[in-house]
């Protein structure tokens, strides 16, 4: 719809200091006469646009020039304040609350009395959780190499790395950075870094490409899995991998088909639903955790 694209663009123009009209074209899809209308009709809105041709031109809002916030509706000011609440849930500091309270003020008329969307980031780790963010915030706004010990399924390791970005993601906080041993950009799961220090030694930005956080690159599957579950554990296989991962068969249990990241963390997988499950496919992990239920016996079997 055009009112969406003149919001769009007028956003654009609010967040840069300058773009040009083949970019905006290019954005939204649109060709450059169309664009060339927008500005027009925002110029007519009453938006301070000045175009400037040349090789160094291009189209910008004047200096000085404050969006009133009435642009926003009530819908708009409860979704940026339940994003707000959720990122002050794993803060260490007080600037979410502070920029809240500044959004809050004078905008009454704009809010209902009852939040209907409630975001709590913070998990199980809130304490451990927020010092590192603010660690890893100081680090990427500063500059400065990050330095942390690592602890991986291969073993721990002290890390170096450029931070760029902090991810939230399958229920977790990673950061994203430029890791100086590897010599390659890596995700790092905070819950599983220690001792996360901002170092005093800087770092030159590198041309960053956003992480991909597709669940076939961060988990590509390359284990076929099919296994027979008992039908009490429907609930979990559509918690963790949705309604459509299983058929119900005759006897009313699930076959269950999926692919798998690796071998180690199916095995692990597959144990936690104890006698209600029986793995099919693949072989090697049927054998591995053959091999556990024999060592389990010895463990906890009744002495002769």
């Amino acid at each position: 719809m055009k009112i969406d694209r003149l919001i769009g663009i007028l956003s654009v123009l609010l967040q840069e200091e300058k773009t040009t009209a083949p970019l905006l074209a290019e954005r939204f899809e649109v060709s450059r006469r169309t664009i060339s209308r927008d500005i027009d009709d925002l110029c007519r809105a009453g938006i301070p646009i000045q175009t400037v041709q040349g090789y160094e031109g291009g189209i910008r809002i004047m200096d000085g020039y404050r969006m009133d916030r009435t642009i926003l509706t009530s819908r708009d000011m409860q979704m940026i304040l339940a994003g707000l609440r959720g990122l002050d849930s794993v803060s260490g500091s007080r600037n979410y609350e502070q920029l809240m309270e500044k959004l809050q003020t004078g905008s009454s008329r704009f809010l209902s009395g009852r939040d209907s969307l409630l975001i709590d980031l913070s998990s199980w780790y809130k304490d451990s959780l927020a010092p590192k963010i603010e660690e890893i915030q100081n680090a990427i706004e500063n500059r400065h190499l990050l330095g942390f010990r690592y602890y991986a399924p291969s073993g721990d390791s002290g890390r170096i790395i450029e931070p760029y970005y902090i991810v939230f993601k399958w229920s977790s906080w990673y950061v994203w950075g430029w890791c100086t041993d590897r010599k390659d950009f890596r995700m790092f799961k905070l819950n599983r870094m220690d001792n996360v220090r901002e170092t005093d030694t800087e770092f030159i930005m590198r041309q960053v490409p956003m992480p991909d956080l597709s669940n076939e690159k961060i988990f590509p599957g390359k284990i076929k899995v099919k296994a027979v579950f008992e039908p009490d554990m429907k609930w979990r296989l559509v918690e963790e991998f949705g309604p459509d991962c299983f058929t119900e068969q005759d006897d009313g249990r699930l076959l269950f088909t999926a692919d798998y990241t690796d071998l180690d963390s199916l095995v692990t997988w597959i144990l936690t639903f104890g006698e209600k499950v029986q793995l099919l496919e693949p072989e090697e992990a049927r054998n591995r955790i053959a091999g556990t239920a024999q060592k389990l016996t010895k463990i906890y079997g009744k002495d002769e």
